[in-house]
């Protein structure tokens, strides 16, 4: 099967929509249920994310100020998604379990660390 006729059987499968649209559903209330870290995460989101959009000064401020805080539940889900894979394949401690699992969690700690810096660098120098 050539490329434009995997374009074109792509285009016309419209029920993938709702379907993905239902598999997301399902790993956002598992994150919901089982990741406690996610939920304090949704937490300080919906409390920061209006904060933010209030004190953006433009579309720029508003979209570094909420948008930063969107990438660390995106990044907790992933990392999440790693856990839950590597618990799958076995509880056992392994090095690269245990690496897998340690790098998941560094990159929620820069997704932390960007929001900072991004909050820091825009309304610092607005208020000193």
């Amino acid at each position: 099967m050539g490329l434009g006729r995997k374009l074109l059987d792509s285009a016309r499968d419209v029920a993938r929509i709702p379907r993905a649209g239902a598999h997301s559903a399902r790993g956002f209330s598992a994150a919901m249920n089982h990741e406690a870290a996610f939920r304090q995460e949704i937490i300080v989101f919906f409390i920061l994310a209006p904060l933010g959009w209030w004190l953006g000064a433009d579309g720029v401020e508003r979209s570094l100020l909420v948008g930063s805080l969107v990438l660390v539940p995106i990044i907790e889900l992933l990392n999440s998604s790693v856990e839950a894979t590597v618990d799958r394949i076995g509880k056992e401690r392994h090095e690269l379990s245990g690496r897998a699992k340690d790098m998941g969690s560094a990159a929620v700690l820069l997704s932390l660390l960007l929001v900072v810096f991004v909050w820091a660098s825009i309304l610092v120098p607005r208020y000193l």
